[in-house]
């Protein structure tokens, strides 16, 4: 028997209909193999976990070599942890939850660059560096080859970045011995702004702290990173610098138990402290806990040992050649080359080889016709 049909009691609001959701219209320079759904930018992934800056890495992009789930990635495409990355037919395994970054203190001694490419081939500060498993390093600022003083390296480029960059104003501090001696006015000039080539530019804070004879010992604070613009600064007044060393960055200060050609490496809860003044998030995952030995170990200072560096996810991708190590040369004719013991043990062995195979054959044909 059918069901009579129930008349809506009054007063009683009545059913809305479903309504359909709008479809999703894609924005040109998406990614087609990604549909418009929460993720991570690609090339954003790739700076972080020290792979390359974000605009070489959009250039990695660019070319055509990343596929993401064998479709090629184009540049803006969003990613997350389920996605299949390759470079070519190499699996990228990329830190989708933010990871502690590493710091490595260095008091740079005069006489070292800190460039990863000279044309002269000279030996910089990167040569020195430790390994490391994930990304590289990367150079928070730049001291010349005659300024020695605080360089702190790091495999986090979005840190590095917010050390560097004009907009964020970190202070850099130096100690500054100059052949000579500033007035009153000079040192307010300096602080109120003169103008240099590539524009004005002035010190946060200058005070004089001593010397001795005509050289004479200064502290100054500026918020830029201009090429020699310490120097270029004095040299206006005509003050030649004869002595530079920078003694803080932000709000790492050089330690005194940090002597000149030594490394650092700083504790987990110092990086902690780091991420968090320049404003970056800090990552939840528990830090390692480390035995006394292994902190004691992470924490020294050390000596770092020249040591090849790994290229690069830009230079792989576009297959730059390794370097090849220079060819022993070889001896100037007429000279008489002296056996070593080395030679002299291998030709003894080899002697010993060639006699035990001479006695066996013996004892076999012993008895015979």
């Amino acid at each position: 028997m059918a069901r009579p049909f129930k008349t809506p009691k009054p007063g009683s609001p009545a059913k809305r209909p479903a309504v359909t959701p709008p479809p999703v219209v894609q924005e040109e320079g998406e990614d087609s193999a990604n549909p418009a759904r929460a993720g991570h930018r690609l090339h954003k992934l790739l700076a972080l976990a020290g792979f390359g800056s974000r605009r070489e890495m959009e250039t990695l992009i660019g070319s055509g070599r990343i596929t993401i789930n064998g479709q090629v990635a184009v540049v803006g495409a969003t990613v997350d942890e389920h996605d299949v990355i390759r470079l070519d037919s190499r699996i990228l395994h990329l830190p989708f939850e933010p990871e502690l970054p590493q710091i490595l203190l260095y008091h740079k001694p005069e006489g070292e660059l800190v460039s990863q490419d000279d044309p002269e081939g000279r030996a910089t500060v990167f040569d020195k560096l430790p390994k490391i498993k994930q990304g590289k390093w990367i150079a928070i600022g730049r001291l010349d080859m005659n300024t020695s003083g605080l360089l702190i390296f790091t495999n986090s480029g979005e840190l590095a970045n917010h050390f560097m960059h004009p907009r964020y104003e970190v202070e850099r501090e130096y100690a500054v011995r100059i052949l000579g001696e500033l007035t009153e006015d000079q040192m307010a000039q300096l602080k109120q702004g003169i103008e240099l080539e590539d524009g004005p530019a002035n010190f946060e804070s200058i005070y004089a702290t001593g010397g001795e004879g005509v050289n004479k010992w200064y502290q100054v604070v500026i918020k830029e990173g201009r090429n020699r613009e310490v120097r270029r600064l004095f040299e206006a007044f005509h003050l030649p610098v004869s002595r530079l060393m920078r003694v803080r960055f932000g709000p790492i200060n050089l330690p005194p138990r940090l002597k000149r050609g030594t490394m650092l490496k700083l504790e987990q809860k110092q990086v902690v402290g780091v991420l968090e003044w320049v404003g970056l998030p800090v990552p939840n995952k528990p830090l390692k806990q480390l035995s006394p030995r292994e902190k004691d170990r992470a924490t020294s200072v050390f000596v770092p040992k020249v040591r090849k560096q790994r290229r690069s996810l830009l230079e792989t991708a576009n297959g730059a050649a390794p370097t090849e190590k220079p060819a022993r040369p070889a001896p100037p004719p007429g000279t008489r080359r002296i056996r070593q013991d080395s030679d002299l043990k291998q030709a003894s062995r080899q002697n010993a080889r060639v006699n035990s195979g001479a006695k066996k054959r013996s004892d076999r044909d012993r008895g015979r016709g």
